[in-house]
């Protein structure tokens, strides 16, 4: 001790004492010692687990087995590192294999609580003669695995949803084909709804096969398309002047007369908009436009 010769008072001097370590600590390496000496046990006892609870059924035995010890090996090691980044990559790498597969949500969040529990169980086995060992044990354990449980589960998730958007957008690009018919003319046509989302992906690969194709005039053809409400009509208005800014003209073929009658209710500045009443009306008006001399089958040339 020493005094404060101002004050008159004695002060204890604090002495800074090693870092305490935690039963985390201390007890996950002896944690993932034993479930790595008894891998082998574990993993089996987890995929019966997982057979009984009829889960991953989309997958062969051969690849659960594949899959079920790569998972138990990449648990174990996050348990012994506690790495989050290392867990993320394991959740992610784990998604992207299984979900190709057909795996469901709910498979994935089962069978990682299925391997929770197996591995939980393990340890009471181990540890059931020292209850007061066996409360620190799975006090340190439960936490880790809760841990891994949960990332899991939303990385899955979020890799489950990137997956649904690009598959999508894939739809989306199929049933939104840009096509080259002939030099500088390109036709669009347009099957299914026509909601605003893809309305503006529409507009997004029109003005795009505009410039690849250094076209002069475009075919948009809704032969296919049911109904259009006020905003996707806006929108075809506005493609029609981007494309126009751009060098090309656009010719809008196969109006029902639903959707033309929708047009005029709701004020659509139809002076902007170049309609045919068909696909090869508006091919026609098209090639004439290109300076191409349009004859029908039968008909006779000039003199």
């Amino acid at each position: 001790m020493t005094r404060n010769e101002n004050a008159g008072a004695t002060v204890t001097e604090a002495h800074p004492h090693p870092t305490a370590r935690t039963d985390e600590d201390v007890l996950l390496p002896q944690l993932v010692a034993h479930l790595r000496e008894h891998r082998t046990r574990l993993r089996q006892e987890w995929a019966a687990r997982i057979q009984e609870a009829h889960l991953l059924q989309a997958m062969t035995s051969k690849e659960m087995a594949a899959e079920t010890t790569l998972v138990y090996d990449n648990y174990v090691e996050v348990l012994e590192t506690g790495s989050v980044e290392a867990l993320q990559h394991y959740a992610r790498d784990l998604s992207e294999r299984i979900i190709p597969r057909g795996v469901e949500t709910h498979e994935v969040v089962g069978i990682v609580l299925l391997l929770r529990d197996v591995l939980a169980r393990s340890l009471f086995e181990k540890y059931q003669g020292d209850l007061p060992l066996l409360n620190r044990v799975l006090d340190a354990y439960e936490p880790a695995a809760n841990r891994i449980a949960n990332t899991v589960a939303v990385s899955f998730v979020d890799e489950r949803e990137r997956v649904i958007r690009q598959q999508q957008d894939a739809i989306r690009e199929l049933s939104t084909p840009v096509l080259p018919v002939r030099e500088r003319l390109l036709i669009l046509p347009i099957i299914g709804v026509l909601d605003q989302e893809r309305a503006r992906q529409l507009t997004v690969q029109l003005l795009s096969g505009i410039r690849t194709h250094r076209a002069k005039v475009v075919v948009v053809d809704i032969t296919g398309v049911p109904d259009v409400d006020e905003s996707v009509a806006n929108n075809l208005v506005r493609t029609v002047d981007a494309s126009r800014l751009m060098g090309a003209s656009v010719i809008i073929t196969g109006l029902s007369p639903e959707i033309a009658q929708t047009l005029v209710t709701i004020g659509v500045d139809l002076s902007k908009m170049n309609t045919i009443g068909d696909l090869q009306g508006g091919l026609e008006q098209a090639e004439r436009l290109l300076g191409y001399s349009v004859t029908r089958s039968g008909e006779s040339g000039g003199p």
